[in-house]
């Protein structure tokens, strides 16, 4: 649906959000980014998934979006991480591996013990790997399917894919990456911009082809059509479209709060956390992104308003009518396991349940702080790691809960601003296919569309108790 803008007399580009559980494409104009038009299509469920139905749902969302013979440039942004592996012939060898796919978890373990620890990984691409990490799904492969291995001439990730796709995907020499998600691989330094083709030999015994590193302001391809070229931008992950989206600065810490939960910041310099608690990745301005990822994150607010038979709108309420601190009442909301800490194998928890806390209201109140405690954590990683922050700026699903909303700024101790709704990684993706076409040392200069800024006092008696919580809950059998 076109909004203020004249299709006819502006130039538009395409961005594109390839997550975990949709395909969104938003189209803008391509100097003042304002939205013209957009679209949407679902994909399966699970933590591995056939290529194949992101592909489907980029072209039912780009239908939906009135298609792109007037649009001048498109580029991806997608899930980070994924493993999606093809043969000599280009076709994919097995389902994709996502992020949010645990069971190489013990690779991770093993690959870092083997190339000497936690801090030579660091130094040597910015981030320890954990499960969600290509280079630890590439080992897992290896042990677990060799023969799939065996097929393997190349492997990418999603965006990637996407692109190489809407490119004509012609010989695998063509797979083009950028930057962002080259360092989600574990085989990649942000900090020399080259692959590390010894980190790949370790985890899977080969050197399978890898896409060609662009760029953030280059073209990744151009598809010839019958009256001008569709430019392709050189795509991003995720975070880091999300960051280009909304213009966040040096002094910004952005959460997002989706089927993950991440925070990050656009920064100056390399990072290397030996920890493995901050990931040393690159943006999608030519610069860097330290990143904290909790696996856990909008779905804990899903599992409790199931819990409690009731929607989102009144776990809302509820929470809003508990007092801060929950009268005690701690969830450490390790649902799915959890990346940050690192303990795959750990399941959520509740401490302090009393008969007074027993009720739908403390429940739904510790639910909430539960989940922004574990987030807070991430931001305090942040400024450990990299300096202060002026404020945090909360986006994802989970940021339209007035509860969310109004709790947030006390957990994190900080300003908390939150943008309107919008697709931000999709936008982020357009604000890079606008850069690709017009040229020039920075992206175009979009507007934040408006936000609200909220202010509270820090609770700290709040992140006290569930810090005390959270180092009680170790794995599923609590071991």
């Amino acid at each position: 649906m076109t909004q203020g803008v004249d299709p006819a007399r502006t130039t538009l580009v395409a961005g594109v959000d390839s997550s975990t559980q949709s395909c969104k494409v938003v189209i803008r104009d391509a100097e003042t980014g304002a939205l013209v038009r957009a679209g949407s299509a679902a994909h399966p469920d699970g933590t591995e998934v056939d290529p194949a139905a992101w592909w489907d749902a980029l072209h039912a969302a780009i239908v939906e979006a009135g298609g792109l013979d007037d649009v001048a440039a498109i580029s991806v942004g997608a899930q980070q991480h994924g493993m999606v592996c093809l043969d000599g012939d280009g076709r994919v060898v097995r389902p994709a591996l996502l992020w949010n796919d645990t069971r190489s978890a013990g690779a991770a373990d093993a690959l870092v013990a083997e190339f000497g620890g936690a801090q030579a990984w660091a130094s040597a691409v910015g981030s320890v790997p954990v499960a969600s990490f290509t280079v630890t799904k590439l080992r897992w492969l290896a042990e677990h399917e060799p023969d799939s291995l065996a097929r393997t001439e190349a492997v990418c990730m999603p965006h990637d894919w996407l692109t190489w796709r809407l490119a004509g995907a012609g010989s695998l020499d063509g797979l083009r990456t950028d930057r962002s998600d080259a360092s989600g691989t574990g085989y990649w330094s942000p900090a020399t911009g080259g692959y590390r083709q010894d980190l790949l030999r370790l985890a899977c015994g080969r050197e399978p082809l890898l896409p060609s590193v662009v760029p953030a302001a280059a073209s990744a391809a151009a598809v010839a059509r019958h009256d001008r070229p569709l430019v392709l931008g050189a795509g991003a992950g995720d975070n880091a479209a999300a960051g280009l989206g909304l213009g966040a600065r040096e002094g910004d810490v952005v959460v997002s709060i989706g089927t993950s939960g991440t925070a990050f910041r656009s920064w100056s310099a390399p990072t290397a956390d030996a920890s493995g608690t901050v990931a040393g990745f690159a943006d999608a301005r030519g610069g860097f992104l330290p990143l904290v990822c909790t696996l856990n994150a909008a779905r804990v607010l899903d599992a409790a308003a199931a819990m409690l038979g009731t929607s989102h709108a009144g776990l809302s309420d509820l929470a809003l009518s508990a007092p801060a601190g929950a009268g005690g009442l701690v969830m450490v909301p390790y649902l799915e396991g959890e990346r940050t800490p690192n303990r795959p194998d750990a399941t959520g928890a509740l401490h302090g349940l009393t008969l007074r806390t027993s009720t739908p209201a403390y429940l739904a109140r510790a639910a909430v702080e539960g989940m922004l405690c574990a987030l807070a954590d991430a931001v305090d990683a942040l400024r450990a790691a990299t300096g202060p922050a002026e404020r945090v700026i909360m986006i994802g699903g989970a940021a339209a809960s007035p509860a969310v909303r109004a709790i947030a700024p006390g957990v994190f101790g900080c300003p908390v601003l939150v943008p309107a709704p919008s697709q931000y990684v999709a936008d982020g993706a357009a604000r890079q296919a606008a850069w690709a076409l017009l040229g020039g040392d920075e992206p175009p200069a979009w507007p934040l569309e408006s936000a609200v800024l909220a202010e509270a006092e820090p609770v700290p008696h709040v992140r006290e108790r569930y810090a005390r919580a959270r180092d009680l809950t170790v794995t599923r059998l609590g071991g």
